[in-house]
């Protein structure tokens, strides 16, 4: 008898997602079963319902899977039954970047992360009974049960409230690994990040916990930047009403920050990012624009004041080294993450998917009783 699971499907472009049953197919030898407890709503999952990234339909999407191992393949090595674990984001393993610790810039990342199926084109789930896309990240984590492979799940301490911690594999390391990873402020320096959503407040608890000690966050909402200063601001700019770029130099007499983030995607955020930055600043981009964008960058400006840009994915972060820090930090208390969480039953995964869309949640977290 095959072990059944409840799964949220995507079956058309850009229409709701069904939940229904899927039958998993047999643990392969590298692989883990994961129970899951909580699976957060990133906004890879919303493009790809709506087909803007081509991931083969149906499928079950999810890309931030936490939970408890129920079983293991003859031959996974470093994970056990009962363990707890994060799922990160998939990568092949074998490529230059992979073997020298920098997987986010794998060779083959869209077609393990976005491709739907394992690399032989099998599936570990089916539906109705034909094969369904449930490699999505390697993981397909809007389900209950998920077969993923051992290299994708990072251990974390049980005593961690593991239906919180998905995000941790993707989104919010997005955002903190773009600061502690890439932009490495020090204590004392400034920081102004553009774009108050998951990835970009992941970045600013980030560089709180750096010590920067000027913090600046932009965004159009006046209940975002509300919920920024409680959660460490120093200040605040409403890009709706102010010009963000005057503003951040009047903040910093003139300077500029010493360290920017656009968390946003948009082009004319990115600019601002650059032109807000301080002779010899650093600003990092990890919002994703619609492929073809262009931006009008003072290339001159920034060679005379020897301003750097970073591209980031997934944070350049390793996840089984990253994602047990911010584990730490938040058991510490300095990565408040949850503050951002609302949690919503597998049954109301639209309504999550909506919020998610509209802002009206930070970060919606899908939980499995």
């Amino acid at each position: 008898m095959s072990m059944q699971a409840q799964a949220a499907l995507a079956t058309a472009p850009g229409t709701a997602l069904t939940v229904d049953t899927v039958e998993l197919a047999p643990l392969r030898p590298d692989e883990i079963r994961v129970r899951v407890a909580g699976a957060g709503v990133c906004h890879s999952a919303v493009l790809a319902r709506d087909q803007q990234y081509p991931v083969p339909l149906p499928a079950v999407f999810g890309d931030e899977g936490a939970g408890v191992v129920e079983a293991v393949g003859e031959a996974v090595r470093s994970l056990a039954v009962g363990d707890h674990v994060v799922l990160g984001f998939n990568s092949c393993g074998t490529c230059g970047y992979c073997r020298c610790g920098q997987p986010s810039s794998c060779t083959e990342f869209f077609a393990h992360n976005f491709g739907g199926y394992r690399p032989d084109r099998s599936s570990p789930i089916s539906w109705r009974g034909a094969p369904a896309a449930g490699w999505f990240f390697g993981q397909s984590s809007f389900a209950e049960l998920v077969q993923v492979p051992e290299r994708i799940a990072v251990k974390v301490p049980a005593e961690a409230p593991i239906e919180l911690l998905g995000p941790l594999g993707c989104g919010l390391m997005t955002g903190a690994g773009a600061v502690l990873e890439v932009l490495r402020p020090r204590p004392g320096d400034s920081f102004a990040v553009f774009g108050t959503g998951a990835v970009g407040f992941a970045g600013l608890l980030a560089a709180k916990a750096s010590g920067a000690t000027t913090l600046i966050a932009v965004d159009v909402s006046a209940s975002r930047l509300e919920l920024a200063r409680e959660l460490g601001a120093t200040h605040t700019v409403n890009s709706r009403v102010t010009d963000p770029v005057a503003e951040i130099r009047a903040i910093t007499g003139g300077a500029g920050v010493e360290y920017a983030f656009d968390a946003v995607g948009i082009t004319e955020v990115f600019v601002q990012m650059t032109e807000a930055l301080a002779p010899r600043g650093h600003g990092a981009l990890a919002g994703a624009p619609p492929q073809g964008d262009r931006a009008g960058i003072d290339v001159g400006s920034l060679l005379f004041t020897q301003q750097r840009l970073s591209l980031v994915l997934e944070g350049s972060a390793v996840p089984h080294e990253f994602i047990p820090r911010l584990v730490r930090l938040h058991q510490a208390g300095l990565f408040p993450f949850d503050r951002l969480v609302r949690t919503y039953p597998l049954s109301e995964i639209n309504t999550a998917l909506a919020d998610a869309e509209s802002g009206a949640t930070v970060k919606p977290i899908i939980t499995f009783g």
